[in-house]
């Protein structure tokens, strides 16, 4: 008799968000990826820019677009009007972000942009316009690991770049595939499209296969980057310190091997998700730190974030004080029974709780703290600087029960109050 054998449950099949702006190359995307996935595993995502009059109209075109497929859709309205400075890259980075949250609301597991061959010769260009290094003209990559706000991890794909866009145009008419086109796209006070609409054409009939020329050299220089930054890796081993970078060492390879300490400063940047700086930024970086006392604080400006050099080391303050102070709070958490941490008593804070005798309050200095039992009070200056708390760290507000001060971020809380047994409970900012 035959044995019948258990199939094994088959696995959840990967979901993939598709970005979709309604042009040329979203639209090609989105066809071929319909014709070769289950639809149901397909998400259509469309970012409402509200730059251009169309925009609405363009909005309809896609969920209707994406309604025709029978796949799902979601959309996302950035507010950009208001924006100072260089909207491109704002809108840039603006869609980025929205997509990745669309990816996370919608449990997405895969992006895919549209990029092709063109845009990554453009894209070339204008590194090389900004006097950009390897790493700023390996150009846009195939493949890349994103994490969303939350931490999911998200794989980004540009499946079209080795595609250039006369054989998306040639797949879109033999499909009778119908998109929308940008009117910003034929004005050429911006860069990208200066470069798309004069200096390409030129550049073809000066060479033949110039763009795919050009996209090949970003992959070439992307390898370069690659090993660039394995030899960073391996010369910022004994300069970084808990994410901070050791500076009297840096100063010293600088002297040594001035392209190996540019290689590890940019790499350590990478490491924390920021632009890389201008050749004129990073000679001032070094004049700074060479110029620096021992003691001695100074402070860098760079890409929205924040770098202090401080007791000896550079730090990254990738969460500015003002954010934290305003977007943070105090919150009292139940210990639980069995737990052996110690907490302050729930029937104590209960009663200050319902007397409104829980306050937050602003550092204003000279206010003291004791950390453990059996031992004096100490000044918060003296507690901070013992623990080693930079001192962009020291200013969030302070915990306050019965005008007593009870929990400090970073130090603990009071040991005036804390019990080991009975119903407690644990403050935290959060």
């Amino acid at each position: 008799m035959a044995s019948s054998k258990k199939s094994k449950p088959k696995k959840p099949a990967k979901r993939i968000g598709i970005a979709l702006s309604g042009g040329l190359d979203s639209v090609v995307l989105l066809d071929a990826l319909c014709k070769a996935y289950p639809r149901d595993t397909l998400v259509a995502l469309h970012i409402h820019h509200g730059l251009q009059r169309q925009a609405d109209e363009w909005l309809i075109f896609c969920e209707q677009l994406a309604k025709r497929y029978n796949i799902g859709f979601d959309f996302r309205l950035l507010h950009l009007q208001d924006q100072v400075g260089n909207i491109e890259a704002r809108a840039r980075t603006g869609r980025y972000e929205a997509l990745l949250d669309l990816c996370e609301t919608h449990d997405l597991n895969h992006l895919l942009l549209a990029h092709h061959q063109n845009d990554q010769a453009e894209t070339v260009l204008l590194q090389l316009l900004r006097g950009a290094g390897p790493s700023g003209l390996s150009g846009m990559g195939a493949h890349k690991e994103l994490r969303s706000a939350s931490g999911k991890r998200i794989e980004l794909w540009r499946p079209l770049l080795e595609q250039s866009r006369t054989e998306l145009e040639t797949y879109a008419k033999q499909h009778r595939l119908q998109w929308v086109e940008d009117p910003s796209n034929q004005k050429t006070i911006y860069r990208r499209n200066a470069l798309r609409k004069t200096v390409l054409p030129a550049l073809a009939t000066i060479q033949p296969g110039a763009i795919a020329n050009l996209a090949r050299s970003a992959q070439l220089l992307a390898q370069t980057q690659t090993l660039l930054e394995r030899l960073a890796h391996e010369d910022a081993k004994p300069l970084i310190k808990n994410d901070a970078m050791q500076i009297a060492p840096l100063l010293a390879l600088k002297l040594k091997d001035l392209a190996a300490a540019n290689n590890v400063l940019r790499y350590w940047l990478k490491q924390h998700q920021l632009a890389m700086p201008s050749l004129e930024r990073l000679q001032g970086w070094w004049q700074d730190l060479e110029g620096l006392g021992h003691d001695a604080q100074l402070q860098w400006a760079h890409d929205g974030r924040t770098i202090r050099a401080w007791r000896g080391l550079l730090h990254i303050d990738l969460k500015p004080p003002k954010e934290k102070v305003t977007r943070g709070e105090w919150t009292f958490s139940p210990i639980p029974k069995n737990s052996k941490q110690a907490g302050l008593p729930w029937d104590w804070y209960q009663q200050a709780l319902d007397s409104k005798a829980i306050e937050i309050r602003p550092r204003e200095g000279g206010e003291r703290f004791k950390v453990k039992a059996n031992t004096p009070s100490k000044t918060l200056k003296n507690l901070y600087q013992e623990a080693g708390i930079p001192p962009w760290q020291r200013q969030i507000p302070l915990l306050f029960i019965n005008n007593e001060l009870i929990a400090v971020e970073g130090l603990g809380v009071s040991a005036s109050h804390l019990v080991h047994q009975g119903k407690r409970v644990w403050p935290e900012w959060s």
